[in-house]
């Protein structure tokens, strides 16, 4: 893998020793804003995107930056993804409300695009202290080791995965709700796409169906998934495309898992 891989694995593993950790369970009631109705923003959030964002420059003159605080201060920003070059995209913090209240998981997301094209994605587990890394044609990995996720299409009954029902059209969820057993079970969310990502490629579960697709959440886990043999596909079986705006995204371990579960929980009518 490229030199570029190590360097920003060590800048995002300072970040989350420095500027993150510091306030993990530590954050005083002026530390803790809501930016929207139900999406919560810590100091922590702002100040690593701001260290992040430096770093990443650093490394890569010339480049571009889009990250989620940014975006959220000045929603401009956002067309910098379609820019050409290579543009980063940053979550300082994915699972804000797990670390605003102290919980796990969450961690920091980083992603490389070219001209409109993942090329490489990170996501760091700041208390598991694992990296997951992607770059493109060169393998997903877990802290060094190569990763694959599973190959076989076991029976759809069997399969097991998180739905993010919160979000989904009323109609789509009644229907997921209705077709649930159709598969082993839904798991509940865990409220972090950088947890979520890694537990399909690792087999902890066989899929995940997010609806809100919102660009520095995705991109990282979406290559890290497909380098790793599985597929991050809309619900008409198009490829992700990092500058969508569509939402509706589901990821499984392969593509025959993919088309089993679609057709559970959502049947013909979506």
């Amino acid at each position: 893998m490229s030199p570029l891989i190590a360097q920003v694995g060590d800048l995002i593993r300072e970040v989350a020793r420095t500027v993150v950790l510091p306030y993990y369970q530590k954050l005083g009631k002026a530390d803790v804003r809501q930016k929207a109705p139900g999406d919560l923003v810590t100091v922590a959030d702002e100040l690593a995107e701001e260290r992040l964002i430096e770093g990443l420059l650093r490394l890569l003159p010339g480049s571009a930056v889009v990250g989620e605080e940014s975006v959220a201060a000045d929603p401009d920003v956002l067309s910098r993804i379609c820019a050409q070059g290579p543009v980063w995209l940053v979550d300082p913090i994915d699972g804000t409300g797990n670390f605003a209240f102290g919980r796990t998981p969450f961690a920091i997301m980083v992603a490389l695009i070219e001209d409109g094209d993942l090329r490489a994605g990170w996501i760091f587990d700041v208390i598991l202290d694992r990296m997951a890394v992607a770059e493109r044609g060169g393998g997903a990995w877990i802290d060094g080791v190569r990763v694959h996720a599973r190959a076989d299409l076991p029976p759809a009954s069997t399969l097991r995965g998180a739905v993010m029902t919160r979000y989904l059209p009323e109609e789509m969820a009644a229907e997921v709700g209705l077709r649930a057993t159709n598969v082993a079970k839904i798991l509940d969310s865990q409220h972090c796409s950088g947890a979520e990502y890694p537990d399909v490629v690792s087999g902890k579960q066989d899929f995940v169906f997010f609806w809100k697709t919102l660009p520095w959440d995705h991109a990282p886990g979406v290559l890290f998934t497909r380098e790793a043999g599985g597929v991050a596909r809309r619900l008409d079986g198009t490829e992700y495309q990092v500058t969508s705006r569509q939402k509706g995204l589901l990821v499984a371990a392969n593509a025959d898992i993919w088309a089993a579960v679609r057709q559970a929980l959502l049947g013909e009518r979506f």
